[in-house]
């Protein structure tokens, strides 16, 4: 049996290593699943999710020239489903002023890929930049004060 990237295979997880798990795969070969594909949650110790022998559905990610095939458990399954509504953590809910009779309106919608989210990026730091070089030129000081 011939796979390549993209492919979903089952495995037998024939070793745990603090960094991830070695998966043996169909045609004698293995694969090892890093740390940082066993689950969408964080992983600090991988014996916490995988045990020996175990049965996996496994996703092949990436095959380096030595031949060495990674593998991702999490991208073998669907992705949990975001929690919808409220703010992210640690973040604010509202984007106006906090005190006194002012405004409040929704927190902009989290960019949905990449470059939308470079766009965003991008046109907050030209923001930034113009209004720094708008204080330099009047010679003021961001402190508030002339020297």
């Amino acid at each position: 049996m011939e796979f390549g990237v993209g492919s979903i295979l089952e495995g037998k997880v024939t070793g745990i290593t603090k960094f991830g798990a070695f998966v043996s795969l169909p045609d004698n070969k293995s694969g090892l699943v890093h740390i940082s594909e066993i689950a969408y949650t964080y992983v600090n110790d991988v014996k916490d999710h995988l045990k020996e022998g175990q049965e996996v559905k496994v996703k092949v990610i990436g095959i380096d020239e030595n031949g060495r095939i990674n593998l991702s458990i999490k991208k073998a399954m669907d992705p949990p489903p975001r929690p919808a509504g409220g703010p992210r953590q640690g973040g604010r809910s509202d984007r106006g002023p906090r005190q006194g009779g002012g405004f409040r309106r929704q927190a902009p919608q989290e960019p949905a890929t990449f470059e939308d989210r470079l766009k965003q990026f991008m046109q907050a730091s030209d923001s930034k930049l113009s209004e720094l070089r708008y204080m330099d030129k009047r010679g003021g000081s961001r402190r508030g004060g002339r020297k």
